[in-house]
């Protein structure tokens, strides 16, 4: 049974405590999950107090947006959950974690979950799977996450993307891969019906419409690793990797992915592991998830050029 939603104060939510519907959860279109799960992180750690450094970054985003030309939150609306106390045996996490996008989506609102260590999508993912049988999820990463387990941890972090892939009729976009292991480029090589990876190293000649077009028409659901981007301008994980994508490139294709899909279903933020001091990355995720939601919320909307 999927638990009651019991969302924060707008003081303690997402975004800037004195926007307009900050106390109206019950309006908002979307509800953010916090779920700093770290079980099975193997180099840096500290996913853990992603989710609390975005919500408190998140409180200093501008509201208008010059992409949208407004103050985009509007259009869709807003709120956020309490960080539950976490399960520490993984598989039970991730049925926790299933119970609460669950219940978000019967309450009629996309989930949006911050995470906590990639693991996480394995449990994220189940109530769409359940929901849609052709189910396309978008990942932005630097690693493919498909090995069969990882260090003892069947549902490992680097193993997020076998997990999803557990579930039948599920398929994959991976976008930004640029640190793989022989096992995994197998197999994605033995399922590329089901698999399609575009590598960092070929970004410059990347042809964007080629690699969305599995998302048309379809429900997609994104999960964006924060170590997609380049180590330069984000470090703030637990395995930064060079070679990764801007900003600027992420937005864009996210902006165009949410503009192919047949729907968003929903989506997540994933290994972002603050630096104490170093404000600027707290501030990168929480800009990098407002521009997730509004991309995937503010379908039609033109953006100001």
């Amino acid at each position: 049974m999927a638990p009651k939603l019991d969302y924060l104060p707008g003081k303690d939510s997402f975004l800037d405590p004195l926007r307009a519907d900050a106390d109206d959860p019950a309006s908002a279109r979307c509800v953010v999950i916090p779920f700093g799960l770290e079980a099975s992180v193997s180099y840096g750690s500290g996913t853990a107090a992603g989710p609390s450094a975005i919500m408190a970054a998140s409180q200093q985003l501008e509201l208008y947006d010059p992409e949208f030309g407004r103050e985009v939150y509007a259009d869709f609306g807003i709120a956020a959950i309490p960080e539950p106390s976490i399960a520490k045996d993984l598989p039970e996490a991730l049925e926790q974690l299933d119970g609460l996008v669950e219940a978000v989506l019967q309450a009629g609102k996309l989930p949006f979950v911050l995470g906590g260590e990639h693991s996480l999508t394995a449990g994220a993912i189940r109530p769409f799977a359940r929901r849609h049988k052709d189910l396309v999820v978008l990942q932005f990463d630097a690693h493919a996450d498909l090995r069969d387990g990882f260090q003892g941890h069947h549902y490992s972090h680097a193993a997020a993307m076998r997990r999803v892939l557990d579930n039948p009729g599920v398929s994959l976009v991976s976008v930004g891969i640029r640190a793989v292991s022989q096992p995994e480029v197998d197999f994605y090589e033995a399922n590329r019906d089901r698999i399609a990876i575009y590598w960092g190293k070929d970004q410059a000649r990347w042809n964007i419409e080629e690699i969305l077009a599995p998302l048309k028409g379809r429900p997609v659901y994104i999960t964006f690793d924060i170590d997609a981007l380049d180590a330069s301008v984000m470090p703030a994980t637990g395995t930064p990797t060079p070679e990764g994508l801007s900003f600027p490139l992420a937005n864009e294709i996210l902006r165009r992915a949410c503009a192919t899909a047949g729907q968003v279903v929903g989506a997540d933020l994933v290994e972002f592991a603050p630096i104490s001091g170093f404000h600027a990355y707290d501030f990168t995720a929480a800009l990098l998830a407002y521009r997730m939601l509004s991309h995937a919320l503010s379908r039609g909307a033109h953006a100001r050029r």
